[in-house]
């Protein structure tokens, strides 16, 4: 069974695409004791005293008033894998649309209420492409380097009022990564690629997610988390 908490026992954790994926992890992880508010396209499979949605498309919707935030979590990303000639101009740009700009529209949007939370903190999401070069990853590497960059200038920005840290996850078991890892032989396979013989999964990137909003990582901003199984750090 839920656990219901009371209002003042809360935090008020904003989450963007919170439907599906990592994003719907780090809501269910939330909903045990947190007052979430997701706004994504979808609603999520799930009601829950806990959760309120709003159904819009952050890229071209107005943003929903939420009178109190004390977290932003903005989990949307892509996976456009092209060689660089089979990749456009457009495509660059939709990956910057939806892993850059969509955050930073959010950011700015919330940013003044969420200055008056209770420790206020930002999660956003980069890639093991920012750090490793891979194959056909020149789109998303190029957004996701751009995220990592705006972290660490709105984290020296914000010091002293908002924490914002990133994850950047390896492969996860997600239906946006349903073409990579589509039978078992390609997930054995990927399995093979990282040293410590194992992919992501959403709930392993929610746990992180939990840790940097938390008061634990009360010391900790402006810094990307690898969550990799060693593919960034080891070559065996």
């Amino acid at each position: 069974m839920f656990r219901t908490l009371t209002s003042e026992q809360m935090k008020k954790i904003v989450i963007i695409g919170g439907s599906k994926g990592i994003g719907s992890a780090i809501l269910l992880q939330q909903l045990e004791h947190n007052l979430v508010y997701n706004i994504s396209r979808t609603a999520p499979d799930i009601s829950h005293p806990n959760l309120v949605h709003f159904k819009a498309d952050v890229l071209h919707d107005p943003l929903p008033e939420i009178e109190s935030i004390d977290t932003l979590i903005y989990c949307p990303g892509s996976i456009n894998l092209k060689p660089i000639l089979s990749l456009n101009v457009e495509d660059f740009r939709n990956d910057f649309e939806i892993n850059v700009i969509g955050a930073v529209k959010v950011i700015q949007n919330y940013l003044p209420i969420l200055k008056q939370g209770d420790d206020p903190s930002i999660v956003l999401f980069s890639s093991v492409a920012a750090k490793l070069g891979m194959p056909f990853h020149a789109s998303i590497a190029a957004s996701k380097c751009a995220v990592e960059g705006l972290v660490k200038s709105l984290g020296a920005e914000l010091a002293s009022v908002v924490r914002i840290n990133a994850i950047a996850p390896t492969i996860t078991e997600t239906s946006l990564s349903a073409s990579i890892l589509g039978n078992e032989r390609m997930k054995e396979n990927m399995i093979e690629r990282h040293p410590i013989k194992n992919y992501l999964k959403p709930q392993e990137v929610a746990q992180m997610a939990d840790f940097l909003i938390s008061d634990k990582a009360a010391s900790i901003s402006g810094q990307v988390f690898q969550l990799d199984y060693g593919l960034v750090s080891f070559k065996l």
